[in-house]
């Protein structure tokens, strides 16, 4: 195990930039079980560095190509009230003025409800490039690696 898979104790993924190679581990902390996945992807000619991580309550996904977190979203599925489901998504810290990342949030909360979990999700975007084209990518790496 590398130094990193030590101190942080959870279930991980790591991928190639080809997406074909894929790891798993699982441990057990207290009360709480945790897994949690990295690896780094070419999205649109920037390394993307994704980390995925599942806690008893909620998903986070980290996707950074700029070595820092950027962008903190919260998204969430709304109380079955209706046949049809709602999702809200909301922007912790970073920018506000940017709807392909809350667009990116609802996607990837909509892949998370329709597994048939409900907690919600932190996602974390530190990104150069915020076109259709990088964030389909992210969307596309963390579904094929989901951890739920």
């Amino acid at each position: 195990m590398s130094v990193l898979e030590q101190n942080f104790p959870v279930v991980q993924k790591k991928l190639s930039v080809d997406l074909k190679c894929h790891l798993a581990y699982s441990y057990k902390i207290g009360l709480c079980d945790l897994s949690w996945g990295d690896c780094f992807v070419s999205v649109v000619g920037n390394k993307t560095d994704i980390i995925i991580c599942s806690y008893d309550d909620h998903f986070l996904v980290i996707a950074t190509q700029i070595g820092t977190m950027g962008t903190i979203l919260h998204a969430r599925k709304d109380a079955d009230i209706s046949v049809h489901p709602t999702f809200s998504v909301s922007v912790i810290f970073g920018k506000r003025d940017e709807p392909m990342l809350v667009a990116c949030a609802r996607q990837l909360i909509e892949h998370i409800s329709s597994s048939g979990t409900s907690q919600p999700l932190v996602l974390s975007l530190g990104l150069k490039d915020h076109s259709a084209e990088t964030l389909k990518g992210i969307v596309s790496a963390v579904t094929e690696n989901r951890l739920w």
